[in-house]
């Protein structure tokens, strides 16, 4: 099975700037991410279904008609995005039943995350189009992202950045535990 590289090799260092101490995170994965020059061939969404279950391609939970999925390169520990298998780009072009299907796989996600993170809140919302931010254009998907109260800190509003507390085999494992537990 693959090792995924994300949060392996992570650790604080105290460097002197301006004369104080500052903390410098090592997060030397995120490398091969900034400097990619080529773009990936094919869809995330249908490669990761096409992938086994597991470390792999972060699926939490498949349906019938859509699935749930870890982001990679998450908000917060627990962001998952919920996908139709159908590779449509918005959600005008998915049928009755599949738009059925992820609104309850949405609502179960909520109630997994809650339950496994107890976060204070939650963003919920789909990019359509490139021009809405929309990192997949061309495979609709919405995001859930759980919130807490202070979560957003110094490193995000000045520093640019995010530190995360979980690896994601371990968000992984955890929401797929919490979701059948249910």
């Amino acid at each position: 099975m693959k090792q995924i590289e994300h949060w392996k090799c992570s650790y604080n260092t105290n460097i002197s700037g301006f004369g104080e101490l500052m903390d410098l995170l090592w997060a030397p994965w995120r490398m091969n991410y900034i400097s990619r020059t080529d773009k990936p061939k094919g869809c995330i969404f249908c490669d990761a279904c096409a992938c086994p279950d597991g470390e792999e391609n972060l699926v939490v939970r498949k349906g019938r008609l859509a699935f749930v999925i870890l982001n990679r390169f998450p908000y917060t520990s627990g962001h998952v995005m919920v996908v139709p298998y159908a590779h449509l780009p918005s959600l005008v072009s998915l049928d009755a039943n599949t738009l059925e299907e992820m609104m309850q796989l949405i609502q179960q996600s909520l109630r997994t995350i809650e339950k496994v993170y107890h976060p204070h809140g939650f963003n919920v919302g789909a990019n359509i189009g490139t021009v809405a931010g929309a990192g997949v254009a061309d495979h609709v998907h919405f995001h859930i992202v759980p919130r807490w109260n202070g979560d957003t800190n110094f490193m995000t509003t000045v520093g640019g950045a995010r530190v995360l507390p979980e690896d994601l085999n371990q968000t992984l494992q955890r929401l797929q535990e919490g979701w059948q537990s249910d």
